[in-house]
């Protein structure tokens, strides 16, 4: 009986070692490139899941957000940019996180004047200021802020990447909501700039499917912070049928800016032009994009949830 209870009691010593050695030691990360975040924030809330993501990172420093425009159909009346940029600010707010500048974008789409917002020149700042780490440039939504910042400073498109959820299945293509919400600023990045451009096509963000079950116990479970992310999924427009899933399609952007590439398949493609229903047409002599085909969904959700719940403990 007395070994069994000194067995007993070494074996609880030993259960709770490495929990003290959780605790106590982390592996070294630091930040080794800056992010721009634009989405369209308003909409689908799976922009606000990828801008918590990207926040709680150590991988990546955000720099800026910048809210983009909703389809009319799907606002509700509303500014969407503007309101995007506000529940960008509330989702700080909310997660104790220190707040970096917001700006919210044009309220319309297109290649015109009012597209030429304190959102593109915000952008256009960060590019040409110096600084020794990279910049990405992550978008989950219409390109109409980033194509407003390289017609105000072409220069930009030297400084920067641009890591886009958007366009149709390649090589055929096909409508698609990021894409086909503003044709005319999708040509002018894709087409008219050298920017490099990694694509993440329908097909791809698709992949990235979560339970409505799981999510209602990972991120609601989580933490306060994660149960107000949450209840951004609660309310969705009364003309959508929600499934038994939910696609987090954003979330490729911080996957391949902040966590690993090498799980994921990507290929080099001729850019090709965009038709006028969103499907593509000719490709462009000397435009190399890279194009992701299947992405690494359960290292990217982990590492969600693994987030949220460290940055709970504090």
């Amino acid at each position: 009986m007395m070994l069994s209870r000194r067995m007993t009691l070494g074996g609880a010593a030993l259960l709770a070692l490495p929990g003290r050695v959780w605790a106590d030691a982390t592996i070294p990360q630091r930040a080794s490139a800056r992010v721009i975040i634009d989405n369209d924030f308003a909409g689908d809330p799976d922009g606000l899941v990828a801008l918590a993501h990207q926040l709680l990172t150590p991988k990546t420093r955000v720099v800026l957000a910048t809210s983009s425009a909703l389809d009319p159909k799907m606002s509700g009346g509303i500014a969407g940019a503007a309101a995007g940029a506000k529940l960008a600010l509330e989702l700080m707010r909310q997660g104790g996180i220190a707040a970096v500048p917001v700006e919210a974008g044009a309220e319309s789409f297109g290649d015109g004047p009012a597209q030429i917002t304190r959102a593109a020149h915000a952008i256009v700042a960060e590019a040409m200021r110096d600084d020794p780490l990279p910049l990405y440039i992550t978008c989950g939504g219409p390109l109409t802020n980033i194509a407003a910042a390289l017609r105000l400073e072409p220069r930009i498109a030297k400084r920067a990447t641009l890591v886009w959820i958007g366009g149709g299945r390649y090589p055929e293509g096909g409508w698609e909501y990021n894409l086909n919400c503003d044709l005319a600023s999708a040509r002018q990045v894709i087409e008219q700039s050298a920017i490099p451009l990694w694509q993440i096509p329908q097909n791809a963000y698709r992949l990235m499917q979560m339970s409505n079950a799981e999510l209602r116990v990972r991120m609601a479970g989580a933490s306060p912070f994660g149960r107000w992310l949450y209840a951004q999924f609660t309310h969705p427009p009364a003309f959508i049928d929600v499934g038994g899933s939910w696609p987090l399609g954003d979330s490729p952007t911080v996957l391949l800016t902040a966590i690993s590439q090498e799980s994921s398949l990507s290929v080099e493609r001729l850019a090709r032009r965009i038709l006028p229903d969103g499907r593509y047409g000719e490709e462009i002599a000397g435009r190399n994009i890279r194009v992701f085909e299947t992405l690494d969904a359960r290292l990217t959700f982990e590492d969600f949830f693994a987030l949220l719940a460290l940055h709970q403990q504090g």
